[in-house]
């Protein structure tokens, strides 16, 4: 008997047992989705957090004062300064796309007639470029706003449907901030969230920096951005950044210099963690399928003794007899294991269908995997039940009742 024949005999057999095969497989079936389904569930979760983290700002470098002793006037002397900025600027070159400062400040300002306080920050016209600002309308700061100390401003989309009522009405109107009347030149909100914990937050107003600098008592740069050109100089540019600091104050005074490759790497190994603890629950699926193939097919060879006993009667082989129910026992698992692909592929292709808006990556090796599982799982669980079969006794096998 060769394969072919074997497999004939197989599907004989399985379309016998219609039902009990198909519960059979039903375990492969929701096995694989799972492996299908946990593989893409990971792959898109990693890649959202990861844009996430990109969106705050590309190859971002980020520079503040951290401490430098208790001389009120010289700590104020050590703080950042814009001249530390164009130091940057001009040191590192064609290094990095831009540097950027900001200067923070809060103030009230009426709204709906409630006195209400704002986040007030001075940037510059790169800010909106460093920060990766999505400018909803009007317009951003350009150069010529910052060299004739304009007096525009730029609001968040939640402040500016909180004082005009829309977007859109609030591009042209004015808003008074420290006693001076600031015209609304554009709405914007982050890329990406930082829910408050950076500079921005849900009701802020940005203003040219060097209009900001007469409103505050002392210089401070807090913090200073960078947005490196190759995400190689990253490294480099985050030690260069903290020397250039270095030598333009005081011994003593420390600068924290950071970038987001830390949270890039957190994020990677937690992305990780998670697709191998759900790998290992879809596998523990996959496992026990396997073992209720197993189960199915011995209880098959106790039911088809008879059949063995007479088919060896007429010359089968030994070697034949396990060939064919290994064929069965791989047959119930490729077919679970298939349809279970196709429904781990189809539920994230029909989320395509219906949004653009959430990317879901398809894994090839997955599907490999997948399919490579299924038909390890028909032979190693199917190998005990063939070699029982192989094993019986003819003439007590065509006794059997």
């Amino acid at each position: 008997m060769n394969l072919s024949e074997a497999v004939n005999f197989s599907l004989q057999a399985l379309r016998a047992n219609r039902l009990r095969t198909f519960l059979t497989a039903l375990g492969l079936v929701i096995g694989n989705a799972s492996v299908i389904l946990v593989v893409t569930i990971s792959l898109a979760s990693k890649d959202l957090i990861l844009d996430q983290i990109r969106g705050i700002g590309s190859n971002l470098v980020y520079a503040s004062y951290a401490t430098g002793g208790q001389n009120v006037a010289k700590v104020q002397a050590d703080f950042v300064k814009i001249a530390d900025v164009d130091a940057i600027r001009d040191t590192l070159g064609p290094t990095i796309v831009a540097a950027t400062a900001v200067m923070q400040n809060n103030d009230q300002i009426v709204v709906n007639g409630k006195v209400r306080e704002v986040t007030i920050n001075g940037v510059d016209d790169q800010y909106a470029l460093v920060r990766n600002l999505i400018v909803l309308h009007g317009r951003r700061f350009d150069q010529s706003d910052m060299t004739l100390r304009e007096h525009v401003a730029m609001l968040t989309d939640k402040l500016a449907i909180r004082i005009f009522g829309s977007q859109e009405a609030s591009v042209g109107q004015t808003v008074k901030i420290s006693q001076l009347q600031f015209t609304v030149i554009g709405t914007f909100r982050e890329k990406t969230s930082t829910h408050d914990i950076g500079e921005i937050t849900s009701e802020t107003i940005l203003i040219p920096i060097t209009v900001m600098r007469y409103f505050v008592q002392y210089e401070r740069v807090d913090p200073v951005y960078i947005e490196v050109r190759n995400a190689a100089d990253v490294p480099a540019v985050r030690q260069e950044v903290g020397r250039i600091l270095a030598r333009r104050h005081r011994p003593g005074a420390q600068y924290t210099v950071q970038d987001l490759q830390g949270f890039l790497d957190a994020a990677n190994k937690i992305a990780n963690v998670l697709t191998v603890v759900l790998i290992i629950v879809s596998a523990i699926a996959l496992v026990i399928s396997g073992i209720g193939i197993m189960n199915i097919m011995l209880v098959t060879v106790t039911e088809r003794t008879r059949e063995i006993g007479l088919r060896m009667a007429v010359g089968a082989s030994r070697g034949e007899i396990m060939l064919q129910f290994l064929v069965e026992s791989v047959l119930i698992s490729l077919a679970g294991g298939s349809i279970g692909i196709l429904i781990g592929l189809f539920l994230p292709l029909s989320v395509r269908l219906i949004t653009d808006a959430v990317r879901v990556p398809i894994s090839p090796i997955s599907v490999l995997v997948a399919f490579a599982v299924s038909f390890t799982v028909g032979v190693g669980f199917g190998l005990l039940p063939a070699r029982r079969a192989s094993q019986l006794n003819p003439t007590e096998a065509l006794r059997y009742e």
